[in-house]
């Protein structure tokens, strides 16, 4: 006999292949989550990419009333507490077992809407734009590792929001031909990506430097079973942005630049190692 169960099942299923299809490094990461964060940290990471696809992928379509569409329905799944799309019927019970407010949610629309009708920025709006597409979504995943322990939330809710703006970062500088040539978007402020130059990138590195830094401290922090999971994804973002590091200004406007996947089981059994003898 079916149940809600089943259908709970189907849909989680549904998230998971998100992540494994779009991001291999992330799914590692949700990997080495205790099993009790897996489905909603895969909830999340669905919910997230789907609305960026609306605005990067669905191209021909009207990409300012899907969004809104998006918005209406992932409000009404969380108030009815079901959705008939599989992807937000995972989010909605994520949010509602974890207590994810509009004050995530909200922002993280707005910052998917920006790339509908801003294509530079300024201090102000970059900013405003970090908070919304990266900061909230590793707020969201804190909500869930914190499992409704709100002191441990507030200690280490500053170090979430610099992980995501690190994390962020990252993809605009590895991303910063495909954006510009394809998209039209220029995110880093007073960054002219037609005359980028080494100043340019040793501007905004520093930048990012001092977020990695901060966020590491509390990965160090963060309950057990999540500590893990969100260490992996550090290591594999901080060795894009080393390789980025070392490439002259020019490379990153011809190539897109990865971490191989030799690399990346390479630095997974280091990691493996510093984690469980305490060396991160």
């Amino acid at each position: 006999m079916n149940t809600i169960a089943l259908y709970d099942s189907v849909c989680s299923e549904a998230s998971s292949t998100v992540v494994r299809r779009y991001s291999t490094s992330f799914s590692i990461g949700v990997r080495a989550l205790h099993p009790r964060f897996r489905d909603p940290i895969k909830a999340i990471y669905g919910f997230v990419r789907f609305a960026d696809e609306i605005v990067d992928t669905f191209h021909g379509n009207d990409k300012r009333a899907l969004l809104e569409r998006f918005r209406v329905d992932t409000y009404r799944a969380i108030e009815e507490g079901i959705s008939l799309n599989p992807i937000l019927h995972s989010f909605q019970r994520c949010v509602r077992k974890y207590g994810i407010g509009r004050e995530l949610i909200d922002p993280f629309l707005d910052s998917m809407a920006m790339d509908l009708e801003r294509t530079a920025h300024d201090p102000e709006t970059f900013a405003t734009y970090v908070l919304g597409s990266a900061e909230v979504v590793g707020l969201m995943c804190l909500r869930v590792f914190c499992e409704g322990d709100e002191t441990t939330y507030s200690r280490l809710k500053p170090a979430a929001i610099r992980l995501g703006a690190a994390f962020q970062k990252v993809n605009f500088l590895r991303d910063l031909k495909d954006d510009h040539v394809a998209m039209g978007r220029s995110y880093f402020p007073g960054v002219d990506v037609s005359r980028f130059d080494e100043v340019m990138k040793q501007a905004v590195e520093r930048d990012m430097e001092a977020d990695f830094k901060a966020a590491l401290g509390g990965i160090r922090r963060l309950p057990k079973g999540s500590r893990f999971g969100v260490y992996i994804c550090y290591v594999y973002y901080r060795a894009l942005f080393k390789r980025i590091q070392g490439l002259a200004a020019g490379r990153i406007m011809e190539d897109r630049i990865r971490v191989g996947r030799r690399a990346k089981m390479r630095l997974l059994a280091t990691s493996y190692f510093k984690h469980n003898f305490g060396l991160i």
